[in-house]
């Protein structure tokens, strides 16, 4: 997950990135909306259908992102697929190391997981030790059919064997570069930039 950071870049008409401060946009909010649309389109053909579906966001971003996503698969399908959201906080690996977080929301759909197809929803994919954090988190609410994960960014990085079913947009990047991640629900715009910062914990 990602935090925000400086003044994004803003694409001018023709197309190219246009650099304020340190930042580079690398996805504005047409690229986004277009990602989220192939990402809804990619999990009913995955899925053969909205039958059994759930999404869950985890905190902050990846609750509006899986929001947005079940508002596209309700278009195509006509159907409104159950979205929750779960709070990794006190599963993840590095706890004792950084022990003050702010515990987040888990808001479990009322008809539960447990055999059905559940999609994690987050912003940026790096480490994979929070989806590992998740994958534990889902253990204490259920037992889902299947487990699947969608990112808006993939930045590669991969500290731990978890891969992506659904990428918006796959992002090389180094380690001496942070991916952020904006959100018109959360910071009032849609865009995802990079700066040269060193990269940022929260998308770990």
């Amino acid at each position: 997950m990602s935090v925000p950071s400086a003044p994004s870049a803003v694409p001018d008409r023709s197309g190219s990135a246009e650099v304020i401060g340190a930042d580079r946009t690398v996805l504005d909010e047409h690229d986004i909306s277009r990602a989220l649309t192939r990402i809804a389109h990619e999990i009913l053909e995955r899925n053969k259908g909205s039958e059994g579906l759930v999404l869950l966001g985890i905190p902050s971003r990846g609750v509006p992102l899986a929001h947005r996503i079940a508002a596209r698969i309700a278009d195509v399908e006509g159907v409104e697929v159950p979205v929750g959201s779960l709070d990794v906080t006190m599963y993840r690996d590095d706890l004792r190391l950084r022990p003050a977080r702010t515990l987040l929301r888990t808001d479990i759909p009322p008809a539960g997981i447990d055999g059905r197809v559940v999609v994690l929803v987050d912003d940026v994919l790096f480490s994979g030790r929070t989806i590992r954090a998740a994958l534990d988190a889902m253990n204490d609410v259920g037992r889902p059919r299947a487990v699947r994960l969608a990112v808006l960014v993939d930045r590669g990085h991969r500290e731990l064997p978890i891969r992506a079913d659904f990428v918006g947009k796959n992002l090389p990047t180094s380690m001496a570069e942070s991916v952020h991640v904006r959100l018109t629900e959360v910071d009032g715009a849609d865009a995802v930039t990079i700066d040269a910062g060193p990269a940022s914990g929260a998308d770990r």
